[in-house]
């Protein structure tokens, strides 16, 4: 067992700020690995769907954090790039990105941080480890697919195609990502079909395919056998994706790698410690058959 920092408090306190999270994982994920850790830890679930809330509670609630003395939160949808302007202190790694999904109080001080791209990357180089990186398609320029274009830029893909509703978004999230890494190997469309056109795999980072938005976020025809598929969603880990793309013969990644991968990184960030991957993916697992 690691040793506990000198520094952490008795107790942790640790929360999530997000819309609609109440099936979320990552309070059991948290509390389980910080009691074999030997640490005593308590996740708080902030729900924005309960009060009919949106960013705009941001403000009033990381007060809230420094008063009360909460370690620190993870931040999901809708809030990760909302919360930014808040914060005293970013992580190279979140400004780079222009989100952040990690925030750590240090004595008073919020710092960002941002897991989410390592995170999936964590899941997909153990689901995926040979795959070509020639050409990728991202579906979603958002706060997820921001982080993953850097992670997937950094792990050796050659050719990244962003496809966003919003071409702007995915446009200035291309320009961004051709400003800091070389051979300018980010484009975007918001064309699917033509994205899809000799690339080697997909990743999607949309919220389509979860419980409350469930579908496909492109047409299944669009899909080849010589694909692989990365999907994001884990609330079903079995997404309408992540079906089809079987059933033609793809190889798949599914939303949990990612999910597991970010709470082993942020576990770090809140209390030094580097957690058991492992067993944290294995007690994922667990809980997600548990609530089928």
């Amino acid at each position: 067992m690691n040793a506990v920092p000198a520094k952490l408090p008795v107790k942790l306190l640790l929360g999530l700020i997000g819309a609609g999270i109440q099936r979320s994982l990552t309070p059991a994920m948290q509390e389980d690995e910080a009691r074999a850790q030997g640490l005593r830890l308590h996740y708080q679930l902030i729900d924005l769907d309960r009060t009919g809330q949106g960013v705009e509670a941001l403000p009033a609630l990381l007060a809230a954090v420094r008063t009360i003395g909460f370690a620190g939160l993870n931040i999901t949808y809708p809030c990760k790039q909302a919360v930014i302007p808040l914060l005293d202190e970013l992580s190279d790694e979140a400004a780079a990105m222009g989100a952040v999904n990690t925030v750590v109080n240090h004595d008073g001080r919020l710092i960002g941080h941002n897991t989410d791209g390592s995170g999936w990357r964590w899941g997909f180089e153990r689901a995926l480890p040979d795959a070509d990186l020639a050409r990728a398609v991202l579906l979603g320029a958002g706060g997820a697919g921001s982080a993953i274009a850097h992670a997937a830029l950094r792990m050796g893909v050659q050719n990244l195609v962003l496809v966003d509703s919003d071409v702007e978004r995915a446009g200035a999230l291309a320009e961004r990502l051709n400003t800091i890494y070389p051979g300018r190997r980010a484009s975007f469309t918001a064309d699917a079909a033509a994205a899809l056109a000799g690339a080697t795999g997909l990743i999607h980072a949309t919220p389509t395919g979860m419980d409350k938005l469930p579908g496909m976020p492109l047409d299944a025809s669009l899909l080849r056998p010589d694909l692989w598929v990365s999907e994001i969603v884990y609330f079903p880990l079995d997404t309408a994706l992540l079906q089809a793309a079987r059933a033609l013969g793809c190889r798949t990644s599914d939303g949990g790698g990612m999910a597991v991968g970010q709470a082993v990184g942020a576990f770090t960030h809140f209390t030094g410690l580097q957690p058991d991957a492992q067993r944290m993916d294995a007690h994922f697992r667990t809980l997600v058959s548990a609530r089928r």
